[in-house]
Formats: C-alpha cells, sequence, structure tokens
C-alpha cells in the first residue's frame, strides 16, 4: 500500500467512525484520494433548522463529525436553514409543524455560532443561509425542481406514509421540504452532506437533485441519534430529557451523571474520543467512576478540563456528601410578591424564581416530593411559606437563596 492509499484509509476511518450509513463507500474512497492528490478540500454539507434557539449534544455528534473533517482540512458549509424553518421539517411528525415566522427564527438561530465554538474553528467553517438562494428560484426554476420527484417518492416516507393511512392532513408545503433541502445541495455543490439518520430520506433528495441537474452526486454519511437522559426516546427539547449546550459546567455535567447506566456506552462511543477498552470494563466494575469520566471528558469539549474537573468535585460535594452547593444564587423577588406577613403560595415562588418553567412543572415536583426550602420537604401544593433568607431547591440540582428586592 503506497503512502497516499495509506492516506485515504487512515481518513476514511476517521470521516467514518460512528457513521450507520455510507452512500457510496468506494465513491467517497475515490474522492478523498483526489482529494489528497490535489491538496483540494472537499465541500462539506450539514444543514440545521433554527426551529429552537437551544442547540444539545444531540445535535453535537453531527458537529464532531464536522470537526474530523476539519481537522483533515475540507471546507465546513454551515446550512443555516431560514428559509425550511419556515416550512418545517416532517420528518418523524405525526402532524403539520406550525409555521415559523421571521422573528422566530431569527431569534433561535442567533447564538448558534456561540454554541458551536467549542467544537470547531469558526475562522474556518462557512456560515451559510438557505434563504439567500431558495427566496429567489423563479417559478419556471421551481418546477424543474418539482420535476426529479415523484409523488408516490415522496408518499414512500414513512411519516407522510402513515399520516395518509390515518387520514391526516399532509399539506403540499411539507411535500416541498425535501425538494429545498436537495436543492440545497445544488446551489453549494456539496461533496458530502451528514445527518441523523432518520434525515437519510432528505439527504438522498441532494443526490437525486444533483444528478438532475448535472452535478456529481453528493456522498450521504448518517450517524446514530442520541438517547436523551431518560434512556426511551431520542433527546430533545420536546420530550425535556435534553442536555443544552447553553448551560453551565455544573448543569451538563449534573445532567451527564443523571443518565441510566443502560446508555453510557452509547454516551462513550458517541460524544468522546475514547476506545471502547478505555470504558467497557469500568462501566460493569465501577458505574459511578465511569459516569464521571464520561461527564467530564464531555464538559471538558465545551468549557475546560479545570471546569470538569470542578464541577466534578462540586457534584460530589452536593450529592455525596448531601451538602448545599459552595455558589448559589440569589433571587430577589419583588415585594409586591409577598403578602403583609411576609408569605407566598409555594407554587408562585418556584414559578417567580425561575427554577420551575411553569405553575403546572411547579405543582407536578411538589406532588413528587422534589422540593424543600431549607432541608423541609413541601409536599402541599397549597402552601404558603416564609422563604426570606432561605434556601429554595428543586430536584438535585437547582438552588436558589431567596431575598426581597429593595427599594
Amino acid at each position: 500500500m503506497n503512502i497516499i492509499q495509506e492516506e485515504v484509509e487512515r481518513h476514511y476511518a476517521l470521516i467514518t467512525r460512528n457513521c450507520v450509513d455510507i452512500i457510496e463507500p468506494e465513491e467517497l474512497k475515490t474522492r478523498l484520494k483526489s482529494s489528497i492528490e490535489s491538496k483540494t478540500p472537499l465541500k462539506i454539507k450539514y444543514g440545521i433548522d433554527p426551529t429552537s434557539p437551544q442547540l444539545h449534544l444531540g445535535h453535537m455528534i453531527l458537529v464532531k463529525k464536522l470537526r474530523d473533517f476539519q481537522l483533515l482540512g475540507h471546507t465546513i458549509l454551515f446550512l443555516i436553514g431560514d428559509f425550511t424553518a419556515r416550512i418545517g421539517d416532517p420528518t418523524g411528525r405525526n402532524e403539520t409543524r406550525p409555521i415559523l415566522s421571521s422573528e422566530d427564527i431569527q431569534k433561535n438561530l442567533s447564538s448558534y455560532r456561540e454554541q458551536v465554538a467549542g467544537i470547531l474553528d469558526l475562522e474556518k467553517v462557512s456560515f451559510l443561509y438557505n434563504a439567500t438562494w431558495l427566496e429567489k428560484i423563479p417559478l419556471k426554476e421551481f418546477i424543474h425542481i418539482s420535476s426529479a420527484f415523484t409523488i408516490a417518492q415522496i408518499l414512500e416516507r414513512d411519516d407522510f406514509f402513515a399520516r395518509y393511512r390515518q387520514g391526516k392532513p399532509i399539506y403540499f408545503h411539507e411535500f416541498m421540504y425535501p425538494l429545498f433541502q436537495g436543492y440545497d445541495s445544488v446551489a453549494l455543490k456539496a461533496d458530502i452532506e451528514i445527518g441523523a439518520t432518520e434525515q437519510k430520506f432528505n439527504l438522498l433528495a441532494g443526490r437525486t437533485l444533483q444528478h438532475h441537474f448535472g452535478q456529481k452526486k453528493q456522498i450521504v454519511l448518517t450517524t446514530p441519534i442520541l438517547v436523551g437522559t431518560d434512556g426511551k426516546l431520542k433527546m430533545s427539547k420536546s420530550y425535556e430529557n435534553h442536555i443544552p449546550v447553553s448551560t453551565t459546567a455544573e448543569d451538563m455535567y449534573g445532567k451527564l451523571m443523571s443518565i441510566p447506566d443502560s446508555i453510557m456506552e452509547n454516551y462513550f462511543q458517541l460524544l468522546t474520543s475514547k476506545a471502547p477498552h478505555e470504558y467497557q470494563s469500568l462501566i460493569k466494575e465501577d458505574p459511578r467512576k465511569a459516569k464521571d469520566l464520561l461527564a467530564q471528558e464531555v464538559v471538558s469539549d465545551f468549557f475546560s478540563g479545570e471546569q470538569a474537573f470542578s464541577a466534578s468535585k462540586e457534584f460530589q460535594r452536593v450529592f455525596s456528601q448531601k451538602k448545599a452547593p459552595s455558589e448559589i444564587q440569589t433571587c430577589l423577588l419583588p415585594s409586591k410578591s409577598f403578602d403583609s406577613s411576609g408569605e407566598i403560595s409555594i407554587v408562585d415562588l418556584l414559578y417567580i424564581s425561575t427554577l420551575v418553567s411553569s405553575r403546572a412543572d411547579a405543582k407536578r415536583l411538589i406532588a413528587q416530593n422534589a422540593v424543600q426550602l431549607n432541608g423541609m420537604v413541601i409536599s402541599d401544593p397549597l402552601a404558603r411559606v416564609s422563604p426570606l433568607g432561605k434556601i429554595l431547591k428543586v430536584g438535585k440540582r437547582r438552588f436558589a437563596r431567596i431575598e426581597k428586592e429593595q427599594l
């Protein structure tokens, strides 16, 4: 094996690690060989619709795959679907997504760069927006795009087929989603597109349209979907089982320590660069130590090794030794929140302090005996309490010292 071929195999092994689908493997090796010989980087496309302001660790599997390509010198095209987000990806949906406003989209995408900065070298990433070309497609061109697909092909999608069989509506704009995502690959002349396994239909649409427009068909790589902290459903903000990227080192560490032991190996494989022999036996022998290793590895990616180590020590102090955190945020409540005797409804206290997202969430946590005030469990949702100067605890990781705003 000559030097060029050895490099091809090395590159191929790195970029296909943790991939489920590789379409087409031999063509991928051919393009890698051509890239190495000509010293011409390949164009790697990754698209994400800004339907939420928060990225989570599930997204980072693909972002880390982009880092693999970046380390090999290829061009990263980080495509933000500000146009396609207005339609909403129908993948995995049993009903139509609500159409997002331009204001919602702009608000959601504003922090994406910051959230991937811990993984990618942003100076070597091209951030692109598909409204740049999709808004300008003339009707004649749209008809040409549409002629590449049949209705039968679109209905082959499991989500569309299931809705059709159940008599649920499928709107025409949803049919257009894979066409527009596929056209992005034409506009960018992408060599490779990566996405989660559930995106396979949309990724293949890019190949179809590139062929339709006389371009080389992109290679498609798919990666597994990360299971959420509940150990059952895919990680998603909608399922409230996600670990956000835009959080603190302590919160990310704590959420990682909360995952079931049964999915630890999957997290090691998808979120770290550890080899199987470095964690498989440890998981069996000492799950607690293995989870600490996992959490520190992941947190180090987004913060630093020092912050990860500090988060580990703080977690041990709070949860193993049953002590309050060394630093507790102070929550200042408006004077009008209290009655004349300084009391407040426990539900209002939880909501106004922002330790819960809703009053319904507050009642649920109270019913689970997950709320404490100065170490005393509050189990009555109708309780009124005198919280000033006391520590409010929600669940295992949320603390706040309650004080009153000074006028």
